[in-house]
């Protein structure tokens, strides 16, 4: 039973600020913005939604397939998902092209500021979905505009249920585009920002969305997260971190968590609770696919 994920593969570069962006940023200010933050920490990560999803899929047992265009810079991750003995089958390198690279900053409350070079990435739509056999699920996550609008409706087509799942990418559609995705996916999985903004644009409340869907997922950091289905709105408690240390990541663990539960057919409750475990499990560790655990303690 493989999951097929559609998404980014991305460098992270990592930067902690000892302070809190509010402190620096003056509000008056905001139209002439000049601020530089002093970083004296800086990792570079292998991330990116593909390859973070598929880690955490892994860890649980499962079978990911990700799917995504990369550069000719990718050797290192290359190397890495071959360790961890995660699927290349439908990772594809773009001579000319950087892999996508992400630089986050993150300061003393967990707010981040990030910049994205997308590189290949922007090239998904170059790889069609019927590439890949023995699908059962799937998820659609931040990916190239043109690869994510393509892929929806060749899941859709091919009879795929899969999660939709724009992420950061959320602002490349206007409410017309994201209430496609709603009529082809039989899943949405937003964070409280994302799901605020996907309101804005449709003009329909959370509840509406959620009838489009089998499930509309909404995460809400420490406060646990939303899963409405079948009329109704289940409460998921935020699981409790054995420490907080890294944010970048959890929304992606989450999700892993999400496609372990629909693929093996366990309730909403226990998916969400799984989810949940794998988001406090990734915060307390450093970079996004740096937290090791077996299957058997995670469930």
């Amino acid at each position: 039973m493989s999951v097929l994920i559609c998404g980014s593969f991305a460098f992270d570069n990592i930067m902690v600020f000892p302070d809190k962006f509010k402190n620096h940023i003056l509000p008056d200010k905001v139209h002439m913005l000049n601020v530089a933050f002093l970083v004296p920490e800086l990792r570079r990560e292998f991330g990116g939604c593909a390859g973070n999803i598929a880690y955490n899929l892994k860890l649980l047992g499962d079978n990911p397939m990700p799917m995504g265009t990369v550069g000719t810079d990718f050797t290192p991750y290359a190397e890495w998902m071959d360790a961890k003995n995660i699927s290349r089958d439908h990772v594809h390198v773009k001579q000319g092209h950087y892999t996508a690279q992400a630089f986050i900053t993150t300061d003393q409350d967990d707010n981040q500021i990030t910049a994205f070079h997308p590189g290949a990435m922007n090239l998904a739509h170059e790889t069609p979905i019927s590439e890949a056999k023995d699908i059962k699920l799937a998820i659609i996550a931040p990916d190239g505009r043109d690869g994510m609008i393509q892929h929806a409706e060749q899941l859709k087509a091919a009879g795929i249920p899969f999660i939709f799942d724009p992420g950061q990418g959320l602002p490349m559609f206007n409410g017309d585009e994201l209430m496609a995705f709603a009529e082809q996916a039989s899943y949405i999985a937003l964070n409280d920002y994302e799901a605020q903004l996907f309101m804005d644009r449709t003009g329909l409340p959370e509840e509406e969305i959620a009838r489009h869907v089998d499930a509309l997922i909404i995460t809400r950091g420490a406060e646990g997260s939303y899963i409405y289905t079948e009329g109704k709105r289940i409460e998921i408690a935020c699981q409790k971190a054995a420490q907080v240390v890294d944010p970048t990541g959890c929304g992606d663990a989450y999700r892993a968590g999400l496609l372990h539960g629909i693929l093996h057919g366990k309730d909403w409750e226990e998916t969400g609770r799984i989810a949940s475990t794998l988001g406090a499990l990734k915060i307390a560790h450093h970079g996004t696919q740096n937290h090791q655990i077996d299957a058997a303690s995670i469930l």
